[in-house]
């Protein structure tokens, strides 16, 4: 074949010859990737279909020593290197134009320690594969809501899902990591070991390096839960989240109940008359005994006129895929989300004027219940600072076609500039898309001058900058 041109950390581009591009393969137990050869457009497509781009070189990594081979030729030859996990990180940083880029999906091991308590898992396992090889052993650790979402980018940007009340984010049970840092080292990192690259790791995204492995603290869960939907007409939205304040103020650590506003699905539990109307759905997890979470459910049916609800005992990694019919890949979707200590009667004013304005069927208004346990940990911890996000907003827009682009951004900016005032001014760092660079700062929070630090000591020329980026320079 002939020379690769391939783009550079300084904006231009450089041609490999076919020598120089063999000896990175030849060093490989993996895969090295060109346009045109099988495998490569499914290793270079994510989840958010408005992202479209064709790295010039993938590097489908078998072990770390594949991670310090490829992340030792781009520093060498200067390229732009991105790493793909899971790829449904929103803003697609996962894919680089023309450069290098590292795909994880070969190394998506989860290996329990049952004994211990402890999982390792590699940075190509998404949550399905996590949850489901944990829980044959009853045990489970906080992370998110899809199966298809990547455990590597969820936990470096923090990580909260339905246990998190009960055990906090998903960075507050990593108790070590394996790290190429950008001079091609290996290296573990935990509380005793490489401590200040183990603090920022922990809710500063990729910036400090490409993690090989993650050691989690599991908890016993399961293998049934208590769950499900309870649904109301948007008519009922405004006095169903007042008296949500109400309830959630007494509510045990076990149970996490939120809430979503969007346009009816064809559910089966839903009336036909109800498909495509606009409804407010709470959705309720209790951690523990079933028969307690679903008498804890119960006040949630005063909230309103039930218009439909599936509540019940299931398995729990049936729970943890229960929202990937609406979050498959392949639409075009873009976020824009806050944090909040409380909702306000204003905000919820606005976020259900808002879902009267749905752009698109399959648009929503998200709202995540936080608090408990992931309030408890010092702000200063770890990177991940928001310990005052009792709840996080998520307007996910979402749509099919390249024409309805402008109605449906248009529609998620409005709603988050009118919803603004009522916020903390944080921001959950793995919710941001890629353009909101001026956000970037209240992403990482109260520790940002912290983590510049480490970052102009671990990567000084920034190779690892496809991400909400930590510049060295500050």
């Amino acid at each position: 074949m002939n020379a690769a041109r391939v783009a550079t950390l300084s904006g231009s581009h450089i041609d490999l010859n076919e020598s120089i591009i063999q000896s990175l393969k030849s060093r490989l137990n993996g895969s090295l990737l060109r346009v045109g050869d099988a495998g490569y457009d499914e290793a270079r497509t994510i989840w958010n279909a408005m992202i479209d781009r064709k790295p010039a070189l993938i590097s489908q990594c078998a072990n770390a020593e594949d991670v310090q081979q490829t992340v030792s030729f781009a520093r060498e030859h200067g390229l732009l290197l991105s790493i793909r996990g899971g790829g449904h990180n929103i803003a697609g940083n996962a894919v680089c134009e023309d450069g290098l880029m590292i795909d994880f999906s070969k190394m998506n091991s989860v290996r329990v320690d049952e004994k211990a308590r402890i999982a390792h898992v590699g940075p190509g396992a998404t949550l399905g594969d996590f949850d489901r090889e944990t829980q044959k052993y009853g045990l489970a650790t906080p992370v998110g809501i899809n199966s298809t979402t990547g455990v590597a980018g969820l936990t470096l940007g923090g990580g909260f899902g339905w246990l998190s009340r009960k055990h906090g984010m998903t960075v507050d049970n990593l108790l070590a990591v394996d790290v190429v840092t950008a001079d091609g080292r290996l290296l573990k990192s935990s509380e005793s070991e490489n401590a200040d690259l183990f603090w920022a790791l922990r809710g500063g995204g990729g910036n400090f390096g490409v993690v090989t492995r993650f050691e989690f603290k599991l908890h016993p869960l399961g293998p049934d839960v208590a769950s499900g939907l309870i649904v109301f007409a948007l008519s009922d939205a405004v006095s169903a989240i007042k008296k949500y304040r109400d309830y959630i103020a007494g509510l045990s650590e076990e149970t996490s109940v939120w809430f979503v506003l969007r346009k009816a699905p064809p559910l089966p539990f839903l009336p036909a008359n109800v498909h495509g109307t606009e409804v407010i759905v709470f959705a309720a997890f209790h951690a523990g005994d079933p028969e307690v979470g679903k008498r804890a459910f119960e006040p949630i049916r005063g909230f309103g006129k039930v218009v439909g609800e599936f509540v019940g005992v299931q398995p729990y990694v049936g729970w943890q895929s229960a929202f990937d019919p609406l979050l498959t890949p392949g639409a075009r979707n873009y976020w824009k989300s806050h944090n909040f200590e409380k909702i306000s009667d204003g905000a919820a004013d606005l976020i259900v004027e808002y879902a009267g304005k749905l752009p698109s069927d399959q648009c929503e208004i998200f709202v995540g219940l936080l608090g408990g346990a992931t309030s408890r940990v010092a702000p200063d911890a770890m990177a991940y600072s928001h310990r005052n996000a009792n709840f996080v907003m998520n307007v996910h827009g979402r749509w099919t076609t390249a024409a309805e682009d402008e109605k449906c951004i248009g529609w998620a900016r409005e709603f988050y500039r009118e919803t603004e005032p009522h916020a903390t001014g944080g921001v959950y760092v793995n919710f941001l898309t890629e353009e909101e660079t001026g956000r970037i700062r209240a992403a990482y929070g109260a520790g940002y001058d912290r983590l510049v630090g480490i970052k102009k000591k671990v990567d000084p020329n920034n190779l690892f900058r496809m991400n909400q980026n930590i510049k060295p320079a500050g």
